[in-house]
This record gives structure tokens, C-alpha cells and sequence, in this order.
């Protein structure tokens, strides 16, 4: 193939402005080019065995590189060489009409960009020429270097490895009758999660088969030789199949390849014209086996074996990113876009059928682009008990309100790898059953239960926030001290959720026997230093950690939390019985203001002093309980602040609450803060991080001190624990008379 100048004739199409080298006609064009294989009103080509069908998708997965390649020239930056070896397997899905495509790996992420330009999605965001996709990508309000929902026909974030598959079971479990193929990589395949959950959802729910994993082997990782690259093809399918998939199609790019390439991984754009169909033909009748079977109630996998980077600038794992020397000015840049460059009119012809496979551009059609229909909660049926009357266990009270959530939604989803009853929420177990294939009314286990219980907290987390910004209903479980396990994808959707383009139901979250009540269970139980991601994660803008001091306020924020969008709400809660504090109306105030009243008393000496305590949690209101009675006994005032929402208590150039999506400007004004804080000396206290009290220290302007969690160790009970930390009624009030003297 000879390319022509880098400059696009006047006979090209308006969108191929930018594009810097276009080719002759490839053999048989007019053959097979004459007539777009997706026909005017169809959305997928008619038949994958059908010559033109095949040369087509050949054309598709040349452009794909192309576009990949000059992308990420572009910046000298980017990832090309993953998503290169695998673009015949995406531009098949595309040519069959399959376009809810997710991805595992991040580093595809200049494919799916290129994909998107081509079916005209990018024009929701101004993107209509090649020029203006180089121009946006990796830069500000354009094409971040990983993917997220912000960009229109999009359908999900990718970042880390291993959360890929969540989003596509999430996916499938809401729309069952359309395919979710998600590309993953054999450099993440190491990650343990991705088949560990994969079994799970298949065991809980062995009819969502629409979810289809395409696995990109092509021998590397980012830096070297992927750790599966050693295995033989039988042993790669026994693999999956002893994990459960009951369909493994595979194509090998080597059993088509007539250049003599060494070693188990080749170029198939490096075989003759004919080679190269034969090729692109076993993948689009692959592909069109695995959906079939995918769609038809079979655990299915796809496998394209391909040396990493081809058709594009570099082999093996130097083909990962670019570096500042991989400009469009490097020759050896230039020699690979010249070496896939297309003639003008199969740019018009691969344009045509990806704009009209799926029955449009992804931004019109794909799932992800439409808010869910959910049915109406109508008012919950909240239990308002008695202030200073019998103790309640808050998580009892929260868990009854979740049943009948579940019971009025039937897409809800509660997840927990640790057990629900250890919690004190057995009730929802009673109310929903626990998602099992073995039927035992005593453990309460039902197939069609709505409690979902792996044990791992990545499962649990990925499937519960994958189905939120998908748009459903959830909660996550967990004990306090393992869910750090589930955080990385609670952060990569409540991020992708603050730059959504649609209003979601916000993921939400309770985290149960805190550090405090697990003093048997020693230091392996007592891990409350989560809480200070989640005080970084508040200035985010749609982070709302929420601490309600009793089974009163707890109702209360669950109920708001449900009615909140976009965002992420965690509820930090005990599971002991505890003393009831709170109205519904103060909790209403503190989820507004950001921190309640509790116990106010005024010094009985003229002129004392008095010594504020802002709290955070439920059993650390009891030394501070115990320290004011005794600091009240020496004359001076003391006011009791439980903070319930701390997020209000930033100033609102603290946080990035502009720039969310379903924007929360909600801030506790100066003159409010100074009202409410007011005093002589303030101590905050928590029985977790320090970190989420910054808000309050940030602003008090009077003596202050902090009081938190240190580390764990062994005890008998909450208190001991807490007296081991320096959380004690003794050391409060010595410090608060410190403080004011």
C-alpha cells in the first residue's frame, strides 16, 4: 500500500480533516466496498460469513488502529498497543450490532475514543473531525486518558484492574436481553477478582449469561510478558472451563499466519490481503458463535490471541504507551499510519456501518444513556422511638427499612461478604433471602433472594456500586474493618458519578462493627482508619459520609440517602444496643447543618468557662457523656455536638461540589458554624480517623484538641478499647480543663 501527502484531498469526507495519510484502495474494494454491509435501517450486517461482511469488519479494525495510533501520536502520550491486538474482535462486536462494549483495562482507552468518533458519538461533545479528536484527547473537558462515563456512548469507568466484569454483570442483570462484551486484558487476568466474581454472579444467577468477556491475549502486560503467556491454547480453555464457562471460542491469529512470524504470538496485520480475511473472518463468526451462546443462557468467553501492538507502531510490551520521542513526526510513527492508512472512500464506508450498527451511535443507544425506570419507594414507614427510652440497636432499625425497600424494588440488591446476621441486620436476610441455590428457610436462602454474599469485598462492593451507576438500587454491607477490600471501585463510581451525564440513585453503603465493638476480635477487627479515605474523599463534593448516633437518626439518613442522587453515601454505624439521643427533626437538622445539639449546660459560676465536644459515632458519646457530668460538677458549661454529616462543615471552596454532576452546594454558613461550635475549648472526638474532623478544626478559631483512634489491640470490651486509644471520660475533661485554663 502506498500512502498519499499527509493532507486530506477534497474529495474526503468532512470528518477526515486531521487524518495524515490516506491509502489506495485495498484489493477487491470495489467488490466488497460497494454497498455498506450494515444496510440503511438494519443494525447489524446480515451475515458474519458473508464476504463483503468480512472485508468490511477488516476495514473497521484497520481504521480502528489508525485513529488509535494518530490519537495518541498526537500527545506522544497514550496507550495504543493493547487495543491494537484485539481490533478486529471490537470491530466485529460493532459490525454485529453489539455497542454496550465495557473494558477492564483502562489502557484501551484511545480505542474506545476512536470507536466512539467513528459511529459519531463524539459529536455529543463537539468532536467532528479527526483534528478535533487529536486536539481533545488527553486534555481538560476531552478525552481523559482513561475512560469514564463523562464521554457520551461510554458505558462505564476503567481504571484499576480487576473491575471491569462488575459493570458488565451489573449490566446484564438490568437489561437481559441485550449483550455487554467487556474487553479484559491476560496482563489483569492476574488479578484474582476478575474470575472469583464472575463465578459467584454465575452461581447466584445462572440465567444472566448477556455478559461476555473478551480476553485480549496477546502475550504481554504493561512492561513484560504477561503471566499467563506461557500457557499452551488447551491449557488457557481448560482454564476457563474449570471456572465454570461453558463456552470457550478461541482464535489463534498463528493458525492464519503464512509470514513465518516466530514465536506463539503474531501480527496478523503482517499476513498476506487473503490471510488477513481468513483471519478476520474466524473472529467475526467467533464472535457471532460466543454472543449466540452468551445470549442463549451460557457462561461464554471469547479469546483473540494476538501479539500485543498489531498493526501499530511497536511489538510486545514496548507498544503499551508512548513515550515524548513517539511524536507524528517519528519515522517510525509515520511508517506505521502509513502502513494502515485508508483510501478516502473506505473511511466513508467504515463511518456508515459503525454509525448505523446498534441502531445508532452508542450516545443514542446504549443502556448507560437512558435513566433506569425504578418504581416509587413512596414514604418509608420509619419507627420513631422514644428519647431516653429503652437502648436500640441502630443497624436492626436501618435493616427493617431495607427490607421493605427490597420488598417495593425488586432490582434492589443488598451485598455482604461477612454476614448479615453478625451485623444485627438479620432482618433483611428474613425479609429478602440470601441469594443461594440451595433452598434452607433456617439460614433464610432462597435462589431468587436479593442478598448477594461472596466472600470477597470487591465482589460485594463491584457488584452493589456497578449497579448503582447503572441505575439501580443498592447497598453494600461490610464490616468497618474489611471494607478498604471493596473501596478502589466505591471510589471509581462515586468519581465517574460526579462527572455522570444522567441522574443515578447514589451507591450507598453501611459499614457495622466498628473497632469499638470488636475488642475480642483484637486488631484484625479494628481497622477504623478506613474512615480517613473517606474524609479525603469529601471534598470530592458527592462523598457524604453520614454518623447517626442512634437507631432514630439512622432511619433518617438512610431515608435521605434513598432520595439523593449521584452520590456516595456512607453510614458508619454499631450494631450494640445503644441509648436513643436524637428526634427526627434533629437529625434532619444535623444531616442539613451538618451537626446537632445534643446536651447544652451553662457554667453555674459567673464567668466560667464553657468546653465544647463535637463527636462523631454512637459509642463515643459515652465517655464524653461520662466527662461532662464530671466537668459540669466543677462549674463549668459544656455542650455535647453530635456531627452527623460532616461534609456540611466544609466551606464550600473546600470541596468540588461545583463541579459534580446533580451538584450538592449544601454548607454550614460562618455565622452558623460559630453559633453552633461556639465556647472556650473544643475537643473533637471520634473512634475513627482524626481526619474526619478537619472540617470543624479548620474553622474553630478557639483553643482546640482531637481525640482518635491510634491503633488496636485486644480487649473485653468497647471501653477498654477505647481507654487503650486515650479515649476516656478521665482524659476528656482533664484536657478540656487544660484547654480552658
Amino acid at each position: 500500500m502506498t500512502a498519499t501527502t499527509p493532507k486530506a484531498t477534497s474529495a474526503s469526507p468532512d470528518f477526515c480533516e486531521g487524518i495524515q495519510y490516506f491509502g489506495e484502495a485495498l484489493p477487491d474494494f470495489e467488490t466488497y466496498g460497494g454497498t455498506p454491509a450494515v444496510e440503511s435501517g438494519k443494525v447489524a450486517i446480515a451475515n458474519p460469513e458473508d464476504a463483503a461482511a468480512v472485508y468490511q469488519t477488516l476495514l473497521a479494525a484497520d481504521a480502528l488502529r489508525y485513529l488509535t495510533l494518530q490519537i495518541t501520536g498526537s500527545k506522544a502520550s497514550g496507550h495504543p498497543g493493547g487495543f491494537a491486538s484485539q481490533a478486529e474482535a471490537y470491530a466485529a462486536l460493532v459490525m454485529l450490532g453489539h455497542k454496550n462494549i465495557i473494558t477492564e483495562v483502562g489502557h484501551h482507552a484511545p480505542g474506545f475514543y476512536s470507536a466512539m468518533f467513528l459511529d459519531r458519538s463524539l459529536e455529543d461533545m463537539g468532536i467532528y473531525t479527526v483534528q478535533e479528536l487529536r486536539d481533545r484527547f488527553r486534555e481538560k473537558h476531552g478525552l481523559l486518558g482513561h475512560l469514564s462515563g463523562y464521554i457520551p456512548g461510554i458505558l462505564a469507568p476503567a481504571g484499576p484492574l480487576g473491575q471491569g466484569q462488575h459493570f458488565a454483570m451489573s449490566a446484564a442483570k438490568l437489561h437481559q436481553d441485550k449483550l455487554f462484551p467487556f474487553t479484559v486484558g491476560d496482563g489483569g487476568l492476574g488479578e484474582p477478582y476478575i474470575i472469583s466474581s464472575m463465578g459467584h454472579f454465575n452461581t447466584a444467577f445462572p440465567s444472566v449469561t448477556n455478559f461476555l468477556p473478551v480476553l485480549v491475549w496477546n502475550g504481554y502486560s504493561q512492561e513484560h510478558h504477561s503471566m499467563v503467556s506461557l500457557k499452551t491454547n488447551e491449557q488457557m480453555i481448560a482454564y476457563w472451563q474449570g471456572n465454570g464457562f461453558a463456552e470457550v471460542v478461541l482464535v489463534d491469529a498463528k493458525d492464519f499466519d503464512d509470514q513465518n512470524q516466530t514465536g506463539d504470538y503474531v501480527d496478523s496485520t503482517a499476513f498476506s490481503f487473503e490471510q488477513r480475511l481468513a483471519f478476520t473472518k474466524a473472529v467475526l463468526t467467533g464472535i457471532d458463535k460466543a454472543a449466540k451462546s452468551a445470549l442463549g443462557g451460557k457462561l461464554t468467553v471469547f479469546i483473540i490471541k494476538q501479539l500485543k501492538g498489531a498493526g501499530v507502531h511497536a511489538r510486545g510490551a514496548k507498544s503499551h504507551n508512548l513515550y515524548p520521542k513517539d511524536t507524528l513526526d517519528a519515522p517510525h510513527i509515520i511508517s506505521a499510519l502509513q502502513g494502515r492508512a485508508l483510501s478516502a472512500e473506505a473511511w466513508q464506508l467504515v463511518r456508515t456501518n459503525a454509525e448505523r450498527a446498534g441502531g445508532g451511535p452508542a450516545a443514542k443507544t446504549v443502556v448507560t444513556e437512558f435513566e433506569l425506570e425504578l418504581p416509587e419507594l413512596g414514604e418509608l414507614p420509619l419507627e420513631e422511638y422514644a428519647v431516653g427510652g429503652e437502648s436500640k440497636i441502630s443497624t436492626t432499625a436501618m435493616g427493617r427499612l431495607v427490607g421493605i425497600v427490597g420488598q417495593k424494588d425488586k432490582n434492589f440488591l443488598v451485598t455482604n461478604a461477612d454476614g448479615n446476621e453478625a451485623s444485627g441486620i438479620a432482618n433483611i436476610n428474613q425479609a429478602l433471602k440470601i441469594i443461594h441455590p440451595t433452598t434452607d428457610d433456617l439460614y433464610n436462602q432462597a435462589p431468587n433472594g436479593q442478598v448477594y454474599e461472596p466472600l470477597s469485598e470487591d465482589a460485594c462492593a463491584g457488584l452493589a456500586v456497578g449497579l448503582s451507576l447503572m441505575g439501580a438500587r443498592t447497598l453494600w454491607c461490610s464490616y468497618e474493618s474489611f471494607a478498604i477490600n471493596g473501596l478502589p471501585i466505591f471510589q471509581t463510581v462515586t468519581q465517574a458519578m460526579a462527572e455522570l451525564r444522567r441522574p443515578t440513585p447514589s451507591t450507598i453503603t453501611l459499614y457495622t462493627a466498628g473497632a469499638l465493638e470488636q475488642g475480642r476480635n483484637g486488631w484484625t477487627h479494628q481497622r477504623p482508619e478506613i474512615e480517613a479515605y473517606f474524609a479525603s474523599m469529601m471534598r470530592n463534593g458527592n462523598v457524604f459520609p453520614v454518623f447517626p448516633p442512634d437507631a432514630n437518626s439512622i432511619q433518617v439518613c438512610y431515608d435521605w440517602a434513598l432520595k439523593t442522587k449521584n452520590k456516595g453515601i456512607v453510614i458508619t454505624a454499631s450494631k450494640s444496643p445503644l441509648p436513643i439521643r436524637t428526634t427526627f427533626e434533629q437529625t434532619h437538622k444535623g444531616l442539613r447543618d451538618g451537626a446537632v445539639v445534643l446536651h447544652e449546660v451553662e457554667s453555674n459560676q459567673g464567668g466560667s468557662k464553657k468546653i465544647v465536644f463535637a463527636v462523631i459515632g454512637d459509642m463515643t458519646l459515652m465517655p464524653v457523656f461520662e466527662a461532662a457530668a464530671f466537668l459540669e460538677t466543677e462549674g463549668l458549661g459544656v455542650k455535647i455536638i453530635s456531627v452527623i454529616n460532616p461534609r456540611r462543615l466544609y466551606r464550600p471552596d473546600d470541596t468540588a461540589w461545583d463541579t459534580c454532576s446533580e451538584a450538592d452546594g449544601g454548607f454550614l454558613d460562618d455565622e452558623k458554624f460559630a453559633e453552633l461550635f461556639a465556647g472556650d475549648a473544643l475537643i473533637g472526638v471520634t473512634g475513627g480517623a482524626s481526619a474526619m474532623l478537619e472540617p470543624i478544626m479548620l474553622r474553630s478559631t478557639c483553643k482546640r484538641d482531637t481525640f482518635a483512634w491510634k491503633r488496636g489491640e485486644t480487649t473485653a470490651s468497647a471501653g477498654e478499647l477505647m481507654a487503650f486509644n486515650g479515649l476516656t471520660a478521665q482524659a476528656l475533661a482533664k484536657r478540656g480543663i487544660e484547654l480552658v485554663h
